[in-house]
């Protein structure tokens, strides 16, 4: 008989979506706000504290012609 397991995983995209539209681009206010944002979401959310520094890839930002977008993926065991 075969020995193996299985699990269901829930997958979950959380993003800051900034408007990039041309010609004048993101203003970097709003981008900022939206890495705050972000940030003290994925901090929150994985129990990570203020003074400690988060991995560089924490978070993942995404550029298009009109739009920058900020995101991070959690995984969650639904068994």
């Amino acid at each position: 008989m075969a020995d193996f397991t299985t699990e269901t995983v829930t997958r979950t995209v959380r993003r800051w979506i900034i408007p990039a539209a041309k010609p004048w681009g993101a203003a970097a206010q709003e981008i900022s706000a939206a890495w705050a944002v972000a940030e003290r979401v994925y901090r929150e959310h994985h129990g990570i504290p203020d003074d400690k520094a988060l991995y560089g890839d924490a978070l993942r930002f995404h550029v298009s012609d009109d739009q920058i977008v900020i995101e991070f993926t959690t995984e969650t065991p639904t068994n």
